[in-house]
């Protein structure tokens, strides 16, 4: 048994009072959390003590695309990126990628991650347990005849992966299924955890509203031919979001340009919504951040990732942190902790086993030295693995 105290402890919702111990087992599970103790082997951490980070979207099987797209391209030509590059990789190369991918997200302090996969290039690294995945096998196709045969691969895919952990099968964004395959992917999601990319560019809400815009030249590269979307006059979750109606709960990802009206217009449906914000990512591809402060006061219920290697330089929940303190000073730290750690575990159907420091609980625990009260993270500051 260990039992720890640090300057400061963050229990995933709230700062615990001063001299609060932790007995924790050798294999990282709370067994008591007390304000006074009378142990004398009480190991005592500078700076902040709190649960593992949680990383809610990431892309694993892009990894060795890292450094491949140019910064600040926007997002449709950094979708073009992706489709010309992701298949210039031997199988090797990607393995290697996904490897080292990983093993940053566990120095970085992270424990449990919602991944993205299109197909199987990160099972075997997952299958071997050192990080608890959920992982969203990701359905994508524009044409309607080819709606089922894409589905049916996805399920194949989302089968695999549930043999070692949670998964399910999600659609990509709005702009990039079919009418067919949503109502496929729908219908399928009864009582599961759904994610979807949401309104990450200017140019999203311009197709829906108006059919017109850059997405247009996305269509023509990617399916050789002209493609007229059928636009509704409506921004893009306007036009969707009422469609997945059976879903347990959504993640909705990094919601750079949604607006007080979109967010009102999900507020009234009966969904359980978790807006998940990917700051690092949005700078890289758009050079843009979602309005935090606007979803803070609208009640959304926040998370973090870090999307992928491809649009980040690291897979580092404390450098979404640092960005977002830099950009809205004025957030507490409290509530930018609780998004990375008992908001994203709900997101992800862990919270029963992570993202807090409770009896019974094996959240993983991580200490950041260089932490002041009432202050942002020092640009130096780094996460160091206690369990």
């Amino acid at each position: 048994m260990h039992f720890l105290s640090a300057d400061f402890i963050f229990d995933g919702q709230q700062f615990l009072p001063n001299h609060t111990v932790l007995s924790v087992q050798e294999d990282g599970v709370i067994v008591d959390i007390q304000t006074q103790t009378t142990h004398q082997e009480v190991q005592h951490y500078r700076g902040l003590l709190m649960p593992g980070f949680i990383n809610a979207h990431c892309h694993l099987e892009l990894s060795h695309l890292k450094n491949c797209i140019p910064e600040r391209t926007g997002l449709v030509d950094f979708l073009l990126g992706i489709n010309q590059f992701r298949n210039n990789f031997s199988d090797e190369q990607k393995q290697r990628a996904i490897q080292d991918a990983e093993q940053m997200m566990l120095v970085n302090g992270i424990v449990a991650v919602g991944d993205i996969s299109n197909g199987l290039d990160s099972l075997e690294q997952k299958k071997k347990g050192r990080l608890a995945y959920h992982t969203f096998v990701e359905c994508v196709g524009l044409k309607e005849e080819n709606a089922m045969e894409r589905v049916e691969m996805s399920k194949q895919i989302s089968a695999t992966f549930a043999l070692s952990h949670p998964s399910s099968i999600v659609l990509h964004a709005p702009y990039s299924v079919s009418s067919a395959m949503m109502e496929l992917v729908n219908a399928g999601s009864e009582n599961k955890i759904s994610s979807i990319h949401n309104q990450e560019c200017d140019a999203e809400n311009e197709l829906f509203i108006s059919g017109t815009g850059d997405f247009l030249k996305l269509f023509l590269a990617i399916l050789n031919d002209t493609y007229f979307f059928t636009h509704t006059g409506k921004t893009s979750i306007t036009s969707y979001l009422e469609k997945l109606n059976v879903a347990a709960q959504i993640i909705l990802v990094h919601n750079t340009v949604t607006t007080s009206a979109d967010i009102d217009f999900a507020n009234t449906l009966d969904k359980k919504l978790f807006w998940c914000v990917c700051p690092n990512a949005n700078v890289y591809i758009e050079n843009k951040l979602p309005n935090i402060p606007l979803m803070m006061e609208k009640g959304c219920k926040i998370v973090l990732g870090t999307d992928s290697l491809a649009s980040n330089h690291a897979l580092d929940i404390l450098a979404e942190i640092k960005t977002i303190q830099k950009h809205f000073p004025s957030i507490a730290i409290e509530q930018i902790l609780s998004w990375a750690t008992i908001h994203a575990a709900q997101a992800l159907g862990m919270e029963n086993e992570i993202g807090s420091l409770a009896i019974g609980k094996k959240p993983g625990m991580i200490q950041i030295e260089k932490y002041t009260t009432g202050q942002p993270f020092a640009e130096d500051a780094t996460v160091k693995r206690i369990y």
